[in-house]
């Protein structure tokens, strides 16, 4: 029972800002439309703000606005077919039926699909509209989604690289704790934890393209902003070292693949291979300590200094456990160490080139 506080605490501590945000919007939102509009029963103006936070993370500002136009016209639309044929059955099929195809011919998300099919079922059942028509709930749904939008750019206003260099770490971070996991399961001959590890490691491309997710969100925020788009560069060597850091997830689920295969032959490994794990976890964090701090605008040379040295002396060790004829897992397992220190390095900034031969000439061999 207190493991599942201690998590839901810090569930709650890593994103207490987007809920304190959604909450402060859909208030806003509704309080412009109640108190400052007069309209009655604003209920579509927070229910459209949070509907719009809730899909719009990552998102350009382009698909945002299109996603709150998407919002207001399906309200928009259900709020015409009831107004026309009065609530009962029929009037809410048809309302589900060109609520459902319209967002799915769109498409939108299963999410938004549900949430705004939800706010057109609730304008047949609990709001059906009286009297003469006025186009309030889609006012309402408009400022809802302004409000949104408002609000996701307030966020980052002060720091719009501050997402980006978080991101950045809890990436970098969780792909140097698997490796740190894919060590212990080979040194306990684990088979069960080698599995899970190689479960983890398929999971990460999720980690990678929450990244590359995070830098299009920072850099639509800077072109809004004239005088922080001079960061716009920072944020296209951010998307190379992203596609980098694709590369070395891949072979690291390789390299995981290989590691469950040597823990299911329950043969003890050398303990060089762990040292060369661990030194290639030490090269990964060293690379996101880099790529954060080059983004803060900090010396980042130091850490990329330390990310070089470890990788090569991973590819070091990797070539000394080659020299005693390992079994084929292991032998697999160096040439993975090889392909993501050299996709590490590249992501650092180092020349494609000089990262290849000098990668190559520390694993012994021939460089041309």
């Amino acid at each position: 029972m207190r493991n599942c506080w201690k998590v839901a605490v810090g569930r709650l501590r890593q994103a207490w800002v987007p809920v304190v945000e959604a909450a402060l919007a859909a208030t806003v939102a509704w309080l412009i439309a109640a108190r400052l509009i007069g309209h009655p029963d604003p209920f579509f103006a927070p229910s459209a703000a949070l509907i719009v936070l809730g899909e719009s993370r990552g998102q350009r500002v382009r698909q945002t606005i299109e996603l709150v136009l998407g919002v207001a016209g399906g309200v928009l639309v259900a709020d015409l077919v009831v107004h026309a044929l009065g609530p009962g059955t029929g009037t809410m099929l048809l309302v589900l039926l060109l609520t459902l195809g319209v967002t799915v011919a769109a498409g939108a998300s299963s999410t938004l699909v549900i949430q705004t099919t939800i706010s057109a079922l609730y304008l047949v059942v609990v709001a059906a509209p009286k009297g003469e028509f006025t186009p309030f709930r889609f006012v309402d749904a408009l400022i809802g989604g302004a409000v949104a939008l408002a609000a996701s750019q307030l966020v980052v206003a002060r720091d719009p690289l501050a997402p980006l260099v978080a991101e950045a770490r809890r990436t970098y971070a969780d792909l140097a704790a698997l490796l740190e996991r894919i060590d212990e399961a080979i040194d306990r001959c684990d088979a069960d934890a080698g599995q899970a590890a190689l479960e983890c490691a398929r999971e990460l491309d999720g980690s990678v393209e929450r990244l590359r997710a995070t830098v299009q969100a920072c850099a639509e925020t800077l072109r809004l902003r004239v005088r922080r788009r001079r960061h716009l560069g920072q944020l296209e060597q951010v998307e190379a070292t992203a596609r980098q850091l694709d590369y070395a997830v891949r072979d690291i689920r390789v390299l995981a693949r290989n590691a469950a295969t040597l823990t299911r032959l329950r043969t003890a490994a050398p303990p060089e291979l762990g040292a060369a794990l661990r030194s290639l976890a030490e090269a990964v964090r060293a690379a996101g300590a880099a790529l954060a701090t080059d983004l803060t605008g900090q010396d980042a040379d130091r850490h990329a200094g330390r990310a070089d040295e470890a990788a090569l002396t991973a590819v070091r060790i990797g070539a000394e456990l080659l020299r005693s004829d390992p079994p084929l897992p292991i032998v697999m397992i160096v040439g993975q160490v090889r392909s993501t220190a050299i996709d590490l390095l590249r992501g650092v900034g180092t020349d494609d080139v000089e990262v290849l031969n000098r990668v190559d000439e520390a694993l012994g061999l021939p460089v041309g």
